[in-house]
């Protein structure tokens, strides 16, 4: 997606400056001084191979990320071969992909009947999994794509920290990323459409650090179509840009100068696509009632604010794993800034902690601010007053340490479930319920709740409880493990009370009844 800096240019290339070699040309160095003889030294030098022609890249990060999609996909499958399902937005968004699968709008029924799933947030990107859904109609295919999407973005991270710091630390740096808390709790908490921004911010971010500025630009635009909210990340990027392109400027490297106008570009297209997508694309698919501002302020029944500490402890959560308050010397902190920042205004509770899916795309925005700090402090002159002896320890053992703290705090996360030989079987009340839901016929309409929906989203159209619209369903099915479901016919008529219901079945912790 980018030039290479060597003339033969085209297309958006032609209107940018050519790139600088990869490798340590991503560290800016001082204007004047030793040290910006010594950084320019390091810039002029190749990373691998014969002088002044670098050597092919090197397959390591392709490798890693081919070991990580087995794990996450291991991990997903896992939990949904047991039926161990976390919330309705699996169902939500497998309903979206079967519509754009089939041609049609993306509705998603669990919201309510005909609800254009765009008029909630505005995700076009997960129509890329469409076609393949459309040949292997089931949940697997998102869980898949999600586990893949996730893989790949290992790839910039550990290929830009390599060349930067080299290729033993930058695998280390990478299969920390890889196994970051943040990563995980995204792949363990069933699908969402963030599996796209991951990859596209690890590859935008890694460009910006190899100073390859048309790459940088283009990896970030497609966020827009991703989330909302992500506007505000493009135009961040731009930022961190039009900054990096400065120092390419004070140093004398040629280009700086002719990108920054493009960066200033690119965050004006980001905060306007956001304003856009918020005032009137979402309203437009939503209809009448919208509330632009719902998913901060909540419907009125969630009114706190965050406290401090959990606010630090979220900070805290998010810096010190890629290598502790180290990243903060690096600008590419500021394009997770924004994603702290609606979380922490919010009003709900579980977007202000480590919790559920919310801090993967924040992961490889600290690792490569991580790599780019170490970077940094590296290229920095000897007995600078900027870098003491103790400050370049830190970032030399940056890597191990990520590394070591990744695979600690992994004991405590998903990954550790893979350990057991539980996370592999599927018990015989797992295969009851499933010949429960088996009762209910192709084409029925069936209202649910968690538990049932990720069987049955593929062949039937779902409703979520008590969001039929007033339709009454063919079938009602209820994951009962819990025992709280003692009377399901009484349920039922609680529900829809103009109607008859027949308990069909009741096994492994599922009941479902048929309507009469």
């Amino acid at each position: 997606m980018s030039g290479d800096g060597n003339g033969g240019r085209h297309g958006a290339d032609a209107m940018l400056p050519a790139q600088e070699p990869a490798g340590a040309a991503g560290i800016p160095a001082p204007a004047h001084g030793p040290a910006a003889d010594a950084a320019g030294r390091a810039a002029a030098a190749p990373v691998h191979g014969r002088p002044g022609r670098p050597a092919p890249p090197r397959p390591d990060p392709w490798v890693l990320s081919a070991g990580f999609a087995a794990v996450y996909a291991a991990l997903s499958l896992s939990r949904y071969r047991r039926m161990a399902t976390m919330s309705w937005d699996l169902g939500i968004f497998e309903q979206a992909v079967k519509g754009y699968a089939h041609l049609h709008a993306p509705v998603a029924d669990l919201k309510g009947p005909g609800f254009d799933e765009l008029g909630d947030h505005f995700s076009p990107v997960v129509a890329l999994i469409a076609p393949f859904y459309r040949v292997f109609p089931t949940t697997v295919t998102l869980l898949v794509a999600q586990a893949l999407l996730f893989a790949l973005s290992v790839v910039p991270v550990t290929r830009a920290a390599g060349l930067l710091l080299g290729r033993g630390p930058g695998l280390a740096l990478g299969a920390a990323y890889g196994l970051s808390w943040g990563v995980q709790r995204a792949v363990d908490f069933d699908f969402h459409e963030i599996a796209f921004a991951v990859p596209l911010l690890a590859f935008s971010l890694a460009a910006v650090l190899l100073r390859r500025w048309t790459a940088a630009m283009l990896w970030a635009l497609p966020l827009v179509l991703v989330k909302e909210d992500l506007g505000a990340a493009v135009a961040m990027t731009g930022a961190v840009v039009w900054l990096r392109a400065g120092d390419d400027t004070l140093r004398g490297a040629a280009g700086g100068g002719r990108v920054r106008p493009w960066a200033l570009r690119l965050a004006a297209f980001g905060i306007v696509a956001s304003a856009w997508e918020i005032g009137r694309l979402i309203p437009l698919f939503h209809g009448p009632g919208y509330d632009a501002f719902n998913h901060i302020d909540g419907d009125g029944t969630l009114t706190g604010h965050i406290p401090a500490v959990t606010a630090l402890r979220t900070v805290l959560w998010v810096l010190l794993p890629a290598g502790g308050l180290l990243a903060l010397r690096s600008p590419l902190l500021l394009v997770g800034l924004p994603t702290l920042g609606w979380r922490f205004v919010s009003h709900y509770p579980e977007n202000w902690g480590t919790g559920w899916h919310y801090s993967a795309v924040l992961m490889p925005v600290v690792f490569l601010a991580a790599a780019d700090a170490a970077a940094l402090v590296a290229a920095a002159a000897p007995g600078s007053r900027h870098t003491p002896r103790w400050l370049r320890a830190a970032a030399r053992a940056l890597p191990a340490a990520a590394l070591g703290a990744a695979v600690a705090l992994s004991a405590q996360l998903p990954v550790a479930g893979l350990t057991h030989l539980a996370a592999y079987r599927v018990d015989g009340s797992t295969r009851a319920a499933e010949r429960a839901l088996a009762r209910i016929p192709d084409g029925a309409t069936v209202e649910a709740d968690v538990g049932p929906i990720s069987r049955l989203v593929r062949r039937t159209t779902v409703y979520w409880v008590g969001r039929t619209g007033g339709r009454i369903p063919d079938y009602l099915a209820f994951d009962n493990l819990s025992g709280w479901l003692t009377d399901p016919p009484g349920y039922a008529r609680q529900l829809h009370p103009q109607a008859r219901w027949t308990t069909v079945a009741d096994a492994g912790g599922y009941v479902v009844l048929r309507r009469e």
